[in-house]
C-alpha cells in the first residue's frame, strides 16, 4: 500500500483499484459531469447546498458550518443505511467532491471509522476535469482516423454502428452528443449532455482505443447541436482519409422516414424545429413545409429538405472543411435498409483490410 493510501488519499492513476466510486457533490453537480462509474451520494442536496451557502454569506461561516454539519451527518447516515450496509469488510470505495476537501473528507472519515479502506480523491473532481482537458489535447493525434462521409440521409451513423458490430473501432460522436448533427437533429425528450460530460465521454472512448488500428468516425462540423468538438480531435478528423456514401435520393428519403420516424408521430415537434431554419430559408418556403407537415406529406417534405437545404450545405461544408473530400473513396448505394447498411460496412471493412 502506498504512503498516500495509508492516509486515506488516492490519485487518478488508482481509479481502477476501487470497487466503488462515490460522488458526494450535489445532484446538479453530478448531472453536469462526473467520473466514470461514479454513483451519486450527495452530502448536501441542491437545496441544502444553497441554504448553507446563503447562511455563510448572510450570517456567518460558523452558523453555516453548524447547520451544514447536521445535514451532512444526516445524509451520510442515510446513504450508508440505504446503499452500503451489505458491503463486505474488504470493500474499497473512492470518494470525491469538488476539490477533495470537506465534503469528501467527512464521508471518507466515517467510512474508514466503520472499517472500510475508503480513500478520498486528492484534488476531487477539479483534478479530474483538468486531466480530461489535458488528455483531449494529447490523445487525438495518437490515432489514424477513417471518416465516413455522405450527404444527409446516407445512413452514416448506422454504417458506423454496423462497423462496430464487425469489430471495428468506432468513435460515435452523435451518440455521445445525443444529437443527429443537423439543424433538425435534436432528439425528442432526450437532452444533450453538458459540454463537460460530452468531453468526459470522448476521453473515455479515446482512452480505450488501440493506436495500431484505425478509428472510424463520421464527418462532423465543429458543433453537434449545442456541443463543440475539441480542436485537436477536429483537426485530425478533417485531415483523415474519407469513405463517401453516394446514396440515391429515393433511398435517402426512405431511410430518413424510418430513422426520424418519431416526428411522424409528433408533427408538432417538427413544426417547432422549423423555427431553427428561420433566416436560413425564406418565409414562403417555410410556410410550404409547414403545410406539408400539416397534410402529412412527409415524403415530399423530406425530399425538399434534402434538395433545397441539406445538400447545398453539405457540399459547401465538406469541400471547405475536409481536405480528403475530393479524394474520398466513393461507395454507391440504392439500398439503405439494414441489409444495405451492413453491405456498405462490409465494403469499407474490406477496403481497410
Amino acid at each position: 500500500m502506498s504512503v498516500q493510501q495509508s492516509h486515506g488519499v488516492a490519485n487518478l492513476a488508482q481509479l481502477a483499484e476501487f470497487d466503488e466510486i462515490i460522488d458526494v457533490r450535489s445532484p446538479a453537480e453530478y448531472a453536469e459531469d462526473r467520473l466514470p462509474r461514479a454513483i451519486n451520494c450527495p452530502v448536501l442536496d441542491d437545496q441544502q447546498r444553497a441554504q448553507v451557502g446563503t447562511l455563510y454569506k448572510q450570517d456567518s461561516p460558523f452558523a453555516a458550518r453548524k447547520i451544514g454539519a447536521v445535514l451532512v451527518a444526516r445524509n451520510i447516515a442515510a446513504h450508508i443505511e440505504q446503499k452500503f450496509l451489505d458491503k463486505p469488510r474488504n470493500w474499497r470505495p473512492l470518494v470525491y467532491c469538488w476539490r477533495g476537501g470537506q465534503r469528501s473528507g467527512a464521508f471518507t472519515h466515517i467510512l474508514r471509522q466503520i472499517g472500510w479502506d475508503a480513500q478520498r480523491l486528492a484534488g476531487g473532481y477539479k483534478v479530474w476535469r483538468q486531466h480530461v482537458i489535458q488528455q483531449l489535447v494529447l490523445l487525438p493525434p495518437n490515432f489514424q482516423y477513417r471518416v465516413i462521409s455522405g450527404a444527409t440521409g446516407s445512413g452514416k451513423s448506422r454504417v458506423l454502428e454496423a462497423l462496430a458490430r464487425l469489430g471495428a473501432q468506432v468513435l460515435h460522436l452523435e451518440e455521445m452528443a445525443a444529437h443527429k448533427g443537423s439543424v433538425l437533429g435534436g432528439l425528442p425528450d432526450i437532452p444533450q449532455p453538458s459540454q463537460r460530460m460530452f468531453e468526459s465521454r470522448l476521453f473515455a472512448a479515446l482512452s480505450g482505443f488501440d493506436p495500431a488500428r484505425p478509428v472510424f468516425v463520421e464527418a462532423e462540423s465543429r458543433r453537434i447541436g449545442n456541443l463543440q468538438l475539441p480542436d485537436a480531435l477536429l483537426e485530425r478528423i478533417r485531415a483523415a482519409p474519407s469513405y463517401c456514401i453516394d446514396a440515391a435520393l429515393d433511398a435517402r428519403v426512405d431511410f430518413l422516414l424510418r430513422d426520424y420516424g418519431y416526428f411522424l408521430d409528433d408533427p408538432g415537434w417538427l413544426l417547432e424545429r422549423f423555427e431553427l431554419l428561420r433566416g436560413l430559408q425564406s418565409s414562403e418556403r417555410l410556410a410550404r413545409w409547414r403545410t406539408l407537415v400539416e397534410t402529412r406529406d412527409f415524403r415530399t417534405l423530406v425530399g425538399e429538405l434534402l434538395d433545397l437545404h441539406y445538400d447545398p450545405l453539405y457540399q459547401r461544408s465538406q469541400a471547405k472543411n475536409f481536405r480528403g473530400f475530393e479524394k474520398a473513396v466513393r461507395l454507391s448505394s440504392n439500398d439503405l435498409t439494414p441489409e444495405g447498411i451492413l453491405h456498405l460496412a462490409q465494403q469499407i471493412a474490406s477496403l481497410i483490410g
